[in-house]
């Protein structure tokens, strides 16, 4: 179906507002974007980079938090309240865990990312609330953004508060807006006098917003229609939290809907300068998101462990479990993909800390590939369990058996896979990064509102690139000898290799049969961007097992078997991957869906008991009548009948 003019329009706008906001050179390397070109630069993550020896102020912290967590927090007390303790919130203040990331010289502990995220690997073992309230006030709340983009007045005004656990947020989603910058509809208007601006608007899903002191909040000049970003001091008058958000997982989380009405925000607290909003967000959120894929790591080696103890338990027809072969397949399976999850999210979190390295997109794979793999090894484990992965731990505790969280688990953990860019929105942040070469060459063909002029001026530089560039995608060696030092494993690196170069083919026959078109064809880009992340995770395990090899101490021969096993399964997934490409059934499904929106199938939805018309909404009348008493009244019924 045709965009209308209305629709083509509003993309074209918000298209406009997300490139002036992404960072528009590449000054420094990264892995992935030669990746995608057809480079498989190896030696980017090769020797697989390392923190040097832990300091001793770090694992001192580690320590104390370990045994606070063991010993302090009662995780299934805290899902069922839906609250934080405060004696839990005031015991991480005294620890200094606020503070992880603000610098030293501001009273923080000035934590590195590789170690910032060997913390957050330990929260993602123990309890998705506590990690998604100290990631949320770090990684994108206050402390990130000023520290990259605050005047050195504001840093001393507001990280000595963060680091001794004035906690933060991170305002951008509105109720109508979620990825989409374009229509952020919150205002900050300047004052006549120029010393302040007036801001308002209406925020929703603040994390730590109905808890905090501080959030970091984005907002549009109605004038210039800049967006900017601001701190904003929940105390102020004017701020009111208007609702207290409850989820399906995560149940503490002090999640809410903030609104500003006629706030007055002094002209010192605009982070940055006016109009950088949006790249101060992407840039926070390049290292922000780190916190996610090292989360999931410490995830899923607690569902290895589940699952393992399980396995040698739980007997069946004379022997346990794990001998029979279908679970066997899975543990082993699980055990490869968790090497291959700590692999990627250590790569990602050592370039970081290492600098000199542009790490928006290995960021962005990170995030999206391990949570992605992480939620298919909870439901693994959920299956593995069986009955005792689904009853939830208070219950197995009231029966006599180990308090297992499985299925607290699955809940708190499925949220990640949304929560700092949804994987549709990492795939299609990671696709726009992926052709970027391109669009620079032959941009001016694939952009429709481009003149005719322009176009014409393109075809000499198009003809010179692609000239030398594309038969080089066909012409080089990924067999033997090449990676021979790399041992067994070597056969992946060639894999990867040979697989990257026909990637960067495969990404160019798509925009010569699609043109401009291709932006919306996402089955073919979600499928390119898929293939570069399952070569990313390929590359980064070989590259750790080798390092492990070389290392005194590490178990080389496990990490070996390891890494053999999650590339074989890898290698599968990209054969398949490329073989969809070009063989699939995208637009029968488009056209069918199209369909549905009609409402050309409604006979299928027949038999539903009319949840809808319980709220007052029907086909003629979509939205909520006001003042929305039936759906409150719902509501209500619903909270009543779960307490």
């Amino acid at each position: 179906m045709k965009p209308t003019d209305k629709e083509a329009a509003a993309e074209r706008e918000s298209i406009k507002v997300a490139e002036a906001a992404r960072e528009t050179k590449w000054a420094e390397s990264s892995f992935l974007k030669e990746l995608f070109l057809g480079n498989f630069r190896i030696d980017l993550i090769h020797p697989f980079p390392t923190g040097g020896e832990e300091r001793p102020g770090f694992r001192e912290f580690y320590e104390k938090l370990r045994v606070f967590l063991r010993d302090e927090v009662d995780s299934a007390a805290i899902d069922a309240s839906g609250e934080y303790p405060p004696e839990v919130v005031d015991g991480l203040r005294k620890l200094g865990a606020f503070g992880m990331k603000v610098p030293e010289e501001y009273g923080g502990l000035g934590f590195t990312q590789v170690e910032y995220d060997r913390v957050m690997r330990l929260l993602g073992s123990v309890d998705g609330n506590l990690s998604a309230l100290l990631s949320a006030h770090q990684s994108i709340g206050i402390p990130q953004p000023l520290k990259i983009f605050g005047t050195p007045e504001l840093k001393k005004k507001y990280l000595p508060r963060c680091a001794a656990g004035a906690i933060s947020g991170f305002a951008l989603t509105e109720p109508v807006v979620g990825s989409d910058p374009a229509n952020v509809a919150t205002t900050a208007e300047l004052t006549p006098e120029g010393d302040a601006y007036i801001l308002n608007g209406e925020k929703l899903w603040c994390t730590n917003g109905t808890i905090g002191e501080l959030l970091v909040v984005m907002a549009r000049d109605s004038r210039t229609k800049k967006i900017s970003a601001f701190v904003v001091e929940m105390g102020w008058e004017g701020v009111t939290v208007e609702h207290r958000c409850r989820f399906m997982g995560l149940r503490a989380i002090s999640n809410g809907v903030i609104r500003f009405s006629n706030v007055r925000v002094p002209r010192e607290n605009l982070i940055g300068a006016e109009g950088q909003g949006l790249k101060i967000a992407l840039t926070t959120l390049n290292t922000g998101r780190l916190a996610l894929p090292a989360s999931s790591v410490g995830t899923a080696k607690l569902a290895l462990e589940i699952c393992r103890r399980w396995a040698n338990e739980r007997v069946q027809w004379g022997v346990p479990i794990g001998k029979h072969e279908a679970i066997a397949a899975r543990l082993a399976d699980m055990a490869a993909t968790t090497f291959a999850l700590e692999s990627v999210a250590d790569l990602a979190s050592q370039l970081a800390t290492r600098g000199g390295y542009d790490i928006r997109l290995e960021a962005a794979a990170a995030k999206e590939w391990n949570t992605r793999e992480t939620w298919k090894i909870l439901d693994d484990t959920m299956q593995i369990r069986g009955g005792r992965g689904y009853e939830n731990e208070s219950s197995l505790a009231g029966r006599g058996e180990a308090p297992v969280p499985v299925e607290r688990m699955m809940r708190d953990f499925r949220i990640d896979l949304i929560f700092e860019g949804s994987s549709e929105i990492m795939h299609l942040f990671i696709a726009r990064e992926a052709v970027d070469r391109h669009l620079q060459v032959a941009g001016a063909l694939a952009l429709p509102e481009k003149p005719l002029g322009a176009k014409l001026a393109a075809l000499p530089r198009m003809a010179a690139f692609y000239a030398a560039w594309y038969p080089a995608r066909w012409i080089g060696w990924g067999r033997w000898p090449r990676f021979s030092e790399f041992g067994k494993l070597a056969r992946h690196l060639r894999f990867a290799e040979r697989s990257c170069r026909k990637l960067a083919r495969e990404i160019f026959h798509g925009m010569v049969r699609h043109g401009a078109k291709l932006q919306r064809k996402q089955g073919f880009l979600f499928r390119v961007v898929d293939i570069g992340l399952e070569l990313f995770a390929i590359s980064a395990s070989v590259s750790r097992a080798r390092r492990m090899a070389t290392d005194s101490g590490s178990d080389a021969t496990g990490a070996a078997k390891l890494a053999d096993l999650f590339c074989r399964n890898s290698e599968r997934r990209v054969r398949r991957l490329f073989q969809d490409l070009w063989s699939n059934d995208d637009d029968a499904k488009y056209r069918l869906a199209q369909g549905v929106l009609r409402g050309e199938f409604l006979g299928v939805e027949k038999g539903a008991a009319g949840l809808f018309e319980r709220f007052g909404m029907t086909e003629e009348r979509p939205t909520l009548p006001p003042p929305y008493e039936t759906a409150r009244t719902a509501a209500r019924e619903v909270e009543a009948a779960s307490s």
